[in-house]
């Protein structure tokens, strides 16, 4: 009888590495120019070439929920970046916690919490199992570093404009760290004044992406979010992290997510076309060789996992499909609104009709219904009717309809209906044709579609084979597989599955 083969053994560190707004088709477009951490991943590690988010609502807080929850929104309560609140009347994000200051920035300012993720990470798992393991999460943007975290986690540091430093929240401590303390007081900042944002293979006389100096002929940066030096303040308080809080040194398995929020601020911008996004995805490239060399030198070559994903992809800018002849444009603002309260009032009378909203996401005023003495199923259908009838609106899925399971099912009706949570989600919910968008400059995602939904899924590092399946997977399913390799209880709304053919034995 041939024995069994022993599991491989667990990691020290895990590193759950998000890039922000990275499409997976970046990692072939430029594949010949990677030469550092993501070539080392895509070399060695188990690269899933067909990862997708299952939910339609492709942007950064449902995808950082996702990522280390497995759970799709209908069950993490986490459906959009923000949302309409009826329980308080006022518009709330994802993570905003108005029981909790922020600490290291402005005095008195609100600061930010996981409360309204009604679900587990793995982190939170991890911890539960062994109160020795830390976790922290490091990001610029304060869902970014708190979601993946989750509820039980030593630390989450973001970055805050108004300080230009690294602050947390008094959820998770009632001051900063003193390595946290030492970067922000050598205000790393500073020494941006003034740089320019230059190709990284280009000439000295190349013209500049962008500047950080105002009033000049060449693009303004708006910020050091929105340029690769806000990955490397990333990657540095990663690095401090790692070496400050001895993580993956102390005897237990340790969790560090880290997401790289630049991309998307870029790519926002500029969209997924333009030279920028290209040296900005080589830089990470660097960055990641960077923090993989640290890990080993600091953990030991073989004691560390990585999983990298994205949040979401994007689309093309909208003239630039159309120069291709390809479809795309963008809807005129405020369109969907406007024909809902046209219609209603119409139907029923003049009054507020709805409640302040996204664009794919509409809230009815119910005091209005009320006033009206309006049946809410036919203010659904004639709001509904009213949408489906402009130019370039794919589908309008109702309350009633997603709550009822009545929306046809299909791929992007399952998309829609996984992102519903009922006491959190709106009257209707919007999805456009494919490539057009709400926003009037620049690009964006949100949507069903694979150039928002297919990003890239990489295991590496200790225990984990060197594969490339084609299969179609889910990114709800890191979370179960981080489990599996950890041995610990997946997080309580996970709905993804164990990817096996990633994991190694001995």
């Amino acid at each position: 009888m041939l024995a069994q083969a022993a599991p491989a053994p667990k990691p020290k560190l895990v590193v759950a590495i998000v890039v922000d707004q990275f499409r997976y088709d970046y990692l072939l477009r430029f594949r010949s120019e990677y030469k550092a951490g993501l070539a080392r991943l895509l070399n060695e590690g188990a690269v899933y070439t067909n990862a997708h988010y299952r939910h339609a609502a492709t942007v950064t807080a449902v995808g950082h929920s996702t990522v280390m929850s497995g759970a799709t929104p209908s069950v993490s309560g986490i459906i959009a970046n923000e949302w309409y609140d009826r329980e308080s009347s006022q518009t709330v994000t994802s993570v905003s916690d108005a029981d909790t200051r922020l600490v290291g920035g402005p005095y008195g300012a609100t600061g930010s919490s996981p409360r309204r993720m009604l679900v587990s990470t793995v982190g939170d798992e991890l911890k539960i199992a062994d109160p020795n393991s830390k976790v922290i999460g490091i990001s610029l943007k304060d869902r970014s570093a708190i979601l993946p975290a989750g509820h039980r986690a030593d630390g989450a540091y973001w970055y805050d404009p108004d300080t230009n430093g690294w602050v947390t929240s008094s959820y998770y401590r009632d001051e900063l760290p003193a390595w946290v303390k030492a970067v922000n007081d050598s205000h790393p900042s500073r020494k941006l004044l003034g740089a320019e944002w230059r190709p990284l293979d280009g000439p000295e006389s190349a013209k500049p992406f962008c500047t950080m100096v105002a009033g000049s002929d060449i693009r303004f940066c708006g910020g050091l979010e929105a340029t690769p030096w806000g990955n490397e303040l990333i990657e540095d308080l990663a690095e401090r992290a790692i070496e400050a809080e001895n993580l993956g040194g102390r005897g237990s398995v340790d969790l560090l997510a880290i997401s790289f929020s630049s991309n998307d601020y870029v790519g926002h911008a500029v969209g997924p076309d333009d030279p920028a996004v290209r040296d900005i995805s080589i830089r990470t490239d660097r960055l990641l060789g960077k923090l993989l060399d640290l890990i080993d030198r600091k953990v030991g070559a073989g004691n560390s996992l990585v999983v990298l994903t994205a949040d979401h992809g994007v689309a093309p800018v909208p003239e630039v499909n159309i120069a291709r002849k390809m479809p795309g444009g963008r809807l005129a603002d405020g369109a969907a609104p406007q024909a809902v309260t046209e219609a209603l009032t119409k139907r029923f009378g003049a009054g507020k009709w709805l409640l302040p909203a996204s664009s794919s996401m509409l809230y009815f005023n119910l005091e209005t219904v009320k006033a009206k003495a309006a049946d809410r199923a036919e203010v659904e259908r004639v709001a509904a009717e009213a949408v489906r009838a402009l130019p370039h609106i794919a589908r309008v899925y109702t309350r009633t309809e997603l709550m009822t399971g009545q929306a046809s099912q299909d791929e992007v009706a399952r998309a829609v209906s996984v992102g519903f949570f009922e006491r959190r989600s709106g009257d209707l919910y919007i999805v456009p044709d494919p490539y057009y968008l709400s926003e009037g400059t620049g690009t964006s995602h949100g949507t069903p579609y694979a150039y928002d939904t297919h990003v890239p899924l990489i295991f590496w590092g200790a225990g984990i084979e060197h594969v490339r399946p084609a299969r179609r997977v889910a990114v709800n399913d890191i979370a179960p597989t981080l489990c599996e390799i950890l041995g610990i209880t997946e997080p309580s709304g996970a709905k993804g599955d164990v990817l096996t053919d990633a994991l190694a034995t001995q």
